[in-house]
């Protein structure tokens, strides 16, 4: 009897709840429908620091539309629901992207790509948006920004003073509070509650996109000073950030070589004997090149047998093999690490007695005594591919046949990422994370695993509100056209990664944004 009225007062108060004024709201904004809290964190001034990535660049140039869809913004947008203030956006004038002066687009900065047919083309490719920047270069904002993403900064750059000067660096100097101020005192003076910091892989990617030519784009060196070195830098950049007790979320950098700008050409099925495709396959790409007809071929051949007879009695058999007529091939390159055996070539071609080698042999000797064909493990980034199958300028007497880029004329080594050079970027990108790993532990920060997360991406893919996302070049719908930046929708998944390191580490519960509200490409017309 005693169970029965319990069993009923239980019923009885239960019945009161489900009809009182204290009705139970789920927040579809949480990660478990209770109410939203910031937890331990104040997000009332939020600041940004970082490079493209943090501004929102996306096919290959800083526009507005792309800004707005960055990842630090889509971050404020959520922590407006728990109190979070404005965050202001340097924005750039229109969504052609790049600046103009005087009128004119400059060419030293990007212009947005879309992705589309030119006229009389059966396949779509990036093309670059019609029209002029109305960002002239000189023009300058005013009033502080949230948003302190960098294109092309590296670690050193945010503690550098006058990098936002008419000397520094253009996207800075339009919205820096003077022209001597550093990024990091442009965050710091805004007296912020709570910061992100992605930053590093420009230190890096510059030499990779250079192919490993230290003198066109050096590696950022660990050690130095601050303004030097990384580690310096950071733990600098970190020091500031956290004094008064701000919290805060930092990043690790994945190894860009593993982005779609490295990954989408097959260094092995590039040229086909007849044409050139970008990817070695004529169904993915509009670009193509005539390399000639099977007289032409037979040219070809005869030529690079002779080279490939030569460096075998070398013992450098591996080096350059004749171009198969059913297969892609790789393409030839210059390797300055290969040990040159240009005099060799020369003195074999004399001692020939054919009158074509014989009139070649110093030409044939200076071009290709360091050179091979491309092999697994070889990275040719997509920028190489505006250069393949181009004309070289030769020397008087050497036919026009044999200067077809990467086919009857090596590329220079800039154009391709050899192996001892992917390690270096590696090498690197494990002493910054170490680094980053360490300021973040050492001062309690939200911590992502940018390295993880690019690994999933180029391997299982990741779902995310029943999408799946991959790092294949346009249809991974992670990237964007220029195969580095994020697309709107790579963008959303970063900012829900933040949003879950927040989560951990501060006790708040953002749900995030739904990915699949984001574009994958933005169309021509903005």
């Amino acid at each position: 009897m005693i169970k029965n009225i319990k069993w009923l007062a239980f019923v009885a108060l239960a019945f009161v709840a489900c009809n009182s004024d204290d009705e139970v709201i789920v927040d579809p904004n949480s990660t478990d429908g209770t109410p939203l809290t910031a937890g331990s964190a104040d997000f009332s001034k939020y600041v940004a620091l970082g490079d493209s990535f943090a501004a929102g660049y996306s096919d290959n140039a800083l526009f507005m539309e792309g800004q707005k869809n960055s990842y630090p913004n889509i971050i404020a947008s959520q922590f407006a629901l728990v109190g979070g203030g404005d965050f202001n956006i340097p924005f750039m004038a229109d969504n052609i992207g790049g600046f103009s002066s005087g009128g004119m687009q400059s060419s030293a900065y990007g212009v947005r790509l879309y992705f589309g047919k030119k006229e009389g083309s059966d396949f779509d490719e990036p093309l670059k948006v019609d029209g002029v920047s109305s960002t002239d270069i000189s023009s300058m904002l005013s009033g502080l920004y949230g948003n302190l993403g960098i294109p092309g900064a590296k670690c050193i750059h945010l503690v550098t003073p006058g990098y936002g000067s008419s000397f520094g660096n253009p996207y800075f100097a339009r919205f820096a509070t003077s022209p001597s101020t550093t990024v990091l005192n442009d965050a710091v003076s805004q007296s912020p509650t709570f910061f992100s910091l992605w930053i590093g892989g420009n230190d890096v990617l510059g030499y990779a996109l250079a192919g490993g030519d230290s003198t066109l784009n050096p590696i950022t060196p660990s050690s130095g000073g601050i303004g030097v070195g990384f580690d310096a830098s950071y733990n600098e950049i970190v020091s500031q950030l956290v004094t008064g007790g701000r919290k805060g979320v930092v990043a690790n950098l994945p190894y860009i070589t593993t982005l779609p700008q490295f990954t989408y050409i097959n260094p092995n099925a590039v040229v086909d004997p007849f044409k050139y495709y970008v990817d070695g396959d004529e169904n993915k790409t509009s670009r193509v090149v005539s390399v000639g007809d099977v007289a032409t071929i037979n040219t070809i051949n005869g030529i690079l047998g002779f080279l490939d007879q030569v460096l075998t009695a070398y013992g450098q058999g591996s080096r350059i093999n004749v171009l198969s007529t059913t297969t892609a091939n790789p393409v030839l390159m210059k390797d300055d690490e290969l040990a040159d055996y240009g005099a060799q070539i020369t003195g074999a071609a004399l001692g020939s007695g054919n009158p074509q080698l014989i009139a070649l042999s110093s030409y044939l000797g200076a071009t290709f005594g360091k050179v091979r064909q491309t092999t697994t493990g070889d990275l040719i980034p997509l920028v190489t591919s505006s250069v393949i199958g181009t004309d070289a300028a030769l020397p008087p007497g050497v036919p026009a046949d044999l200067g077809k880029y990467g086919i009857t004329y090596p590329l220079e080594d800039r154009h391709v990422l050899i192996p001892s050079e992917i390690v270096e970027i590696s090498n690197a990108t494990d002493a910054y994370n170490i680094t980053i790993k360490n300021a973040a532990d050492a001062n309690g920060l939200a911590f992502v695993d940018a390295k993880a997360i690019m690994q999933k991406l180029s391997t299982t893919g990741i779902v995310a509100n029943n999408y799946t996302l991959t790092s294949t070049f346009v249809t991974g719908a992670a990237f964007s056209l220029d195969g580095i930046h994020p697309s709107p929708r790579g963008y959303a998944l970063i900012a829900n990664e933040f949003l879950k390191a927040i989560n951990e580490t501060y006790g708040s519960n953002f749900k995030g944004v739904n990915v699949g509200t984001y574009r994958v490409l933005y169309p021509k017309n903005l």
